[in-house]
């Protein structure tokens, strides 16, 4: 019969002076050179903690990406608090918002290996972290004692549903979201509606362990609250007491968040770094127009979270397409909100009028991209640049434009 608790027996002499000594030792082992590393220490030491500290550096060199190489050298993982873990400066903007809230003491429920409790302690706040895992609780309660935050986070193994929450000030929900991981909007997005991943499927809130409906009950007993969820979630599915944030870092739709306790109602789109935030004013489809010199291609998040139009108006443009998420206009404006491209040529989608325009501008260097079209970017490339040769780079852009299958080519506009 198996142990369930196994992995914590074999987690926990990771926390031993040896298995800190280990940790030490193995720092920064590249894969190459782990079985060499493995038999020199399995001399000294057991093989299950040499195996053990091996699979955490490795944990640690991933968890650099999130964490930055300074915090992720001193925390603890597990294979899934890595992939699930949010990247610090979401958690930090999360954390930043609370504080202005007044917020003191939060409950973090479903806190994973802490990486929420840790941006929440560190902006001053008091936290609870629960987490109903032993192993992943442990992990918790050793990252924040590695940081210097135990005075603030205190860890607790248990269900959530069991938690008295009442004493708090505001309570953090990050459920458990089954059926993989959730990315941003990089295939074809509807301006409005809709709730699709990358991968097409309609992710049902209920089916989050716990629930969505659950969570929203747990942040109405509170004074302030945010709920994590997966960024496509279905806007009809945001409770209407709930203020709807879409967050993006470096260009990625990271998460939503729903508010509790701001402003019901309200949708925005905030990026990173910076942040700039998006507030939706309810504006109406933008309108399809001809297209313009230049072509605005929106943040994944302002189209997560349906706030196209209002980018649209502020670059004074409309859409290529009534169901593509492209703007288009005539003049180059500033804007956070999306990225900018100067369009020298507007073709109806052929293969061979492109490779014969790219040979005569002596293009070398060809970046496709796309939206409401079925062709696979590196197999055009492929067809259109068999030998690539020339010094010159372009853009394409595979999309519709009233309807119409089209191909726009043109170049970023870089920052003044």
């Amino acid at each position: 019969m198996t142990d369930p608790l196994a992995p914590l027996h074999a987690f926990a002499p990771l926390l031993t002076a040896e298995g800190r000594a280990l940790l030490e030792e193995v720092r920064g082992t590249a894969p190459a050179d782990e079985l060499a590393v493995a038999t020199r220490l399995r001399r000294d030491h057991p093989a299950d903690l040499v195996s053990a500290a091996l699979g955490q550096a490795r944990l640690r060199q991933r968890a650099a990406a999130k964490f930055g190489a300074a915090d992720a050298e001193r925390m603890f993982f597990t294979p899934h608090g890595v992939e699930q873990s949010t990247r610090a400066s979401v958690a930090a903007h999360r954390a930043a918002r609370l504080k202005e809230l007044g917020v003191t003491s939060l409950a973090d429920l479903c806190c994973g290996i802490g990486g929420d409790a840790i941006a929440l302690a560190r902006a001053g706040i008091r936290v609870l972290a629960v987490d109903r895992d032993p192993v992943t609780a442990a992990a918790a309660r050793a990252n924040a004692a590695a940081l210097g935050l135990d005075g603030l986070i205190e860890v607790r193994e248990a269900d959530v549903t069991d938690v008295d929450t009442s004493s708090y000030d505001a309570v953090f929900v990050d459920p458990a979201r089954r059926g993989g991981r959730q990315g941003g909007a990089s295939r074809s997005e509807p301006v409005r509606g809709g709730g699709r991943a990358t991968g097409g499927r309609i992710f049902d809130p209920e089916a989050y362990s716990p629930p969505l409906s659950w969570a929203v009950e747990a942040a109405l007993k509170a004074p302030h609250a945010a709920l994590k969820v997966a960024p496509g979630i279905p806007h009809e599915a945001v409770p209407p007491q709930a203020e709807a944030e879409w967050i993006s870092d470096g260009g990625d739709v990271k998460e939503a968040v729903l508010w509790f306790g701001t402003e019901p109602g309200t949708v925005r789109a905030t990026l990173l770094p910076g942040p700039h935030s998006l507030r939706g004013r309810g504006l109406p489809d933008p309108r399809v127009r001809p297209v313009g010199r230049y072509l605005y291609e929106p943040d994944g998040a302002v189209i997560r979270s349906h706030l196209v139009a209002e980018v649209a108006e502020a670059l004074d443009g409309g859409l290529l397409d009534a169901t593509i998420a492209y703007v288009t206009a005539d003049e180059a404006r500033p804007t956070p909100y999306a990225r900018a491209y100067e369009i020298t040529d507007h073709l109806p989608f052929n293969v061979k009028k492109l490779k014969a325009l790219l040979r005569e501008r002596g293009v070398g260097t060809l970046t496709v991209k796309k939206r409401g079209s079925a062709v696979e970017p590196e197999e055009l490339r492929r067809k259109v640049l068999p030998k690539p040769h020339g010094r010159g780079a372009a853009t394409v852009f595979l999309t519709r434009v009233a309807g119409a299958p089209a191909m726009l080519l043109g170049h970023p506009v870089r920052p003044a």
